[in-house]
């Protein structure tokens, strides 16, 4: 068949118009015998691949006749005429070269470029909608003939992208990881920087570690250390909490006690007994004027939940000068050593005057970001131990053991040996024993002689060094340092000495020593997995394993994983992998404008981000299909998100389920505030910014980045008055822009309905009918949301191949290519047959040759 025998594919054809008598390779064998003829070759090309695992190392070998005959005549009748050699759409030319001529070799580029056709034909975004396009069989046995081309070439090959072996710890992985070494928990937000983001995630391109970067590091270590230790040394530590300031504060706020209002609770691990300073200071106008107090309010000084002091706040009497209001609002609390609870709230006074509702563009109202009716807190200051005279010059309070420390429970994961007795060799010998337990677990492997003199060398020094007056004061609380005072002071300088180790601070696969496709040991698979799950060290129980060499075992390992999915340090697939997945952490940078969207402060970003993170964590704790993510007939739900989303019957700060009605607008990740908010505009909705959410994190198929020299949307003067979608029709009028927005505009228009915070509408801003029908890619006819989601779930698989292809590289902490597609169709198909269930999904990826192996690349001759 030559290209002057087809027909004009350009223009779209009828069932019964005359190109159709030879619109599809499917007449040479009628549909059924073609799709048997196929899942023959499918089914054979599995066990051949099973049973002979390097049965080629011509991939060109592994392509049978049957094969090559499918994909040639489906690219003969539906593509050749947009990618030949004179036009070459999208720099694709698959006249010069056809499949059966393909040349597997990377350099080539053309098993990544058949990996991309794969991809965009399995999503029916091509052929184009505008252009002559098979039907549903024809598509299915085409993807299916060349995912098995590809999957064989993918075998034959042995191999996977290159990753890095030497993976510094994130930031959030550096705070859980020492959560679970220490058992303290720790803002690492105040010494670590934010690790930049390479597709998608913040642990694919953290390597190096500059000079300014290790001073912070160093810092967190002796902070973290004193805190884990706690000693006491009579050095005062501060800590500011400043609340944000769109944060309403008119009623109670989860985690408060009930009958208050506003405030904030603080869980804070204090490094050691003593006296502390609580302070509390107001928001105040930009006048400097406490918003809000009309009348006397009491607030409530509270520790572990328990009220230690009320305060009396009155308004000035002249009304105006308000400089002292807050100036005494100070507390003096002993507190231990530990973890505690510290809370600032309002007392509810039950009648409290009416919130009156700001109105859009009323700027004389709206001068301050959210005018308040009551007091609200700015910020919550804390600082000590403070010593005798500092914390009670009147000896009124008691401090709790200043003398000794507390039990808390990092000392109790610690110490859990003592020394015999004074001497210098019970000492190390005693700290011998409780680094060898630390380190094995730090380090996340088996230790030596080696790993134990660094933390071992600090403590000698810390013991042996005749203890001046300047180091007295850190090593004991008194003027004197006891045996026992020397040996927690040299404990705690080891410890710091191993928060800043390379083997804590990076990840580290040892190399191969020859090139090609390799297991890695049970202890790296154990550090996998662990950092997959928990984003944080493996627990005993999987060191164990490790160093067993039992983990590698399929059963052994898929144990493990169900019982790690059970655990609640697994919560971090939700708060780190779907956060960033979903673009959750992009809430925080929601800003929208507060004069058409006065109502939006900080209350409506949690509620948002807390519904979406409930229903993630619902499918994952329930073992559910992750299906429901997009198609949930429930949601999650307190009064603010409730008011918000006009569901009535919502009462109270607490999320609880609430089933929803089938006319409901509400339900899965499509009606949720939080993505309607981050895919939106600080003014308006973007269709275009949607609709390319969509392509990349629900289809797997995200548009290119736009020409250099394309500018954004402007108005042009004739359409002033012209509606959203007529001025974004008017801007696809450039070529350059034309094709990208045909797929990205109707999946974004879908969603229209919804404004730029998440609440549903009938009319735009402008009074113009929302308008939320459009044609999809694969030409399906949608309006609305409701239709969206049908659409994704009429295709599963398509949805789930970008799941895994987002979770597959969060769990490696590298991107994926065309070498690794192959696991990924494998991985889907496999938890297929389990109903996609999260679970499911979770042990394949486990199971999956990606995270069980590595490649090595040969070594450049040169």
């Amino acid at each position: 068949m030559t290209r002057t025998d087809l027909p004009d594919r350009r223009a779209p054809a009828s069932d019964n118009a005359e190109p159709k008598k030879r619109r599809s390779f499917c007449q040479a064998v009628t549909r059924a015998a073609f799709r048997s003829l196929v899942c023959i070759l499918a089914i054979g090309w599995v066990f051949f691949a099973v049973d002979n695992p390097r049965a080629s190392a011509d991939p060109s070998a592994t392509v049978s006749g049957d094969q090559v005959r499918v994909v040639t005549e489906f690219v003969e009748s539906y593509c050749r005429d947009c990618h030949n050699a004179d036009d070459a759409v999208g720099g694709l030319d698959l006249e010069t070269t056809p499949i059966g001529q393909a040349s597997w070799d990377d350099a080539t580029g053309q098993w990544s470029a058949w990996e991309n056709i794969y991809k965009r034909v399995a999503s029916r975004q091509m052929p184009p909608a505008d252009a002559y396009r098979p039907d549903n069989d024809e598509y299915v046995v085409a993807t299916q003939t060349l995912a098995g081309v590809l999957d064989g070439v993918a075998e034959s090959k042995q191999t996977l992208t290159p990753s890095d072996s030497m993976r510094r710890l994130t930031r959030t992985e550096y705070q859980n990881s020492v959560r679970d070494l220490l058992d303290i928990e720790i803002d690492a937000t105040r010494w670590i920087p934010k690790d930049e983001s390479s597709h998608g995630f913040d642990n694919i391109t953290v390597g190096e570690l500059s000079p300014a970067l290790m001073s912070r590091y160093l810092t967190a270590a002796e902070k973290i250390s004193r805190i884990a230790v706690a000693r006491p040394t009579g050095t005062p530590m501060g800590l500011t909490v400043r609340l944000p300031a769109d944060l309403t504060q008119e009623h109670h706020l989860p985690g408060l006690p009930l009958g208050t209002r506003g405030g904030t609770n603080i869980r804070h691990t204090f490094a050691e007994s003593g006296v502390y300073e609580i302070a509390v200071r107001l928001t105040r106008d930009r006048d400097e004027m406490v918003e809000g107090l009309y009348r006397p309010h009491d607030l409530d000084v509270l520790v572990d939940r328990h009220r230690h002091h009320r305060f009396h706040i009155q308004p000035p009497e002249n009304g105006k000068d308000f400089t002292h209001v807050d100036t005494n609002l100070k507390v003096r609390v002993p507190i231990t050593a530990g973890p505690h609870d510290i809370a600032v709230t309002f007392v509810s006074q039950g009648e409290s005057l009416r919130e009156i509702k700001r109105q859009p563009f009323d700027a004389a109202y709206n001068r301050h970001r959210h005018p308040r009716q009551q007091p609200a807190l700015f910020e919550v200051s804390m600082v000590g131990p403070l010593n005798d005279t500092q914390s009670d010059p009147n000896k009124q309070l008691v401090a709790p053991e200043p003398t000794g420390p507390v039990d808390t429970p990092s000392r109790q994961r610690i110490f859990t040996v003592r020394p015999d007795d004074d001497s210098l060799a019970s000492q190390v010998a005693a700290a011998e024993t409780i680094f060898a337990k630390l380190l094995r677990h730090a380090y996340r492997r088996e230790i030596g002689p080696d790993d134990l003199a660094v933390p071992m060398k600090f403590f000698r020094d810390a013991v042996q060094t005749t203890v001046t007056t300047s180091e007295s004061a850190t090593v004991s609380h008194g003027s004197n340092s006891t045996a026992d005072d020397r040996f927690e002071f040299g404990i705690q300088r080891g410890i710091a000495a191993i928060l800043v180790n390379p083997h804590f601070l990076f990840r580290i696969e040892r190399p191969a020593e020859t090139a090609g496709l390799h297991r890695v040991s049970d202890t790296e698979l154990a550090s996998r997995l662990s950092y997959f799950l928990y984003a944080s060290l493996p627990d005993e129980g999987l060191l164990d394993l490790a160093a067993s060499n039992q983990l590698s075992d399929a059963a052994v390992l898929d144990e493990q994983v169900r019982r790690m999915l059970d655990d609640p340090r697994s919560d971090s697939l939700v708060t780190n992998f779907a956060a960033q997945w979903l673009y959750l952490k992009n809430l925080d940078g929601v800003k929208p404008d507060l004069r058409r969207f006065p109502d939006f402060d900080e209350n409506l970003r949690r509620a948002f981000r807390t519904e979406t993170e409930s229903l993630f964590r619902h499918i994952k704790e329930h073992g559910e299909s992750v299906l429901g993510l997009i198609d949930s007939d429930f949601t999650y739900l307190n009064e603010r998100l409730a008011v918000h989303y006009e569901i009535p019957g919502v009462v109270g700060s607490h999320f609880r389920r609430v089933d929803l009605s089938p006319d409901s607008n509400r339900g899965g990740l499509l009606r949720h505030g939080s993505i309607l908010a981050v895919t939106s505009y600080s003014t308006r909705t973007s269709p275009t910014i949607r609709g390319n959410w969509v392509l990349e994190n629900l289809v797997g198929t995200p548009p290119p980045p736009p020409p250099p020299d394309v500018p954004a949307l402007k108005e042009k003067q004739s359409l002033t008055d012209a509606s959203f979608r007529q001025r974004l029709a008017a801007h696809r009028e450039n070529p350059a822009c034309a094709s990208c927005h045909a797929l990205i505009d109707p999946v974004g228009f879908s969603l229209d309905h919804y404004d730029a915070v998440g609440r549903y509408r009938r009319f735009d801003a402008d009074d113009t009918p929302v308008d939320s029908s459009g044609t999809l890619p694969d030409g399906t006819e949608v309006t609305g949301v409701k239709d969206l989601e049908a659409s994704l779930t009429r295709h599963p698989e398509m949805f789930v191949t970008c799941l895994v292809e987002k979770m597959l590289t969060y769990a490696l902490g590298r991107g994926l290519d065309h070498r690794d597609a192959a696991a990924v169709r494998r991985i889907v198909s496999e938890s297929a047959q389990d109903d996609y269930r999260f679970s499911s999904i979770v042990r394949n990826i486990v199971a999956s040759r990606p995270f069980q192996s590595r490649y090595h690349p040969p070594k450049d001759p040169s």
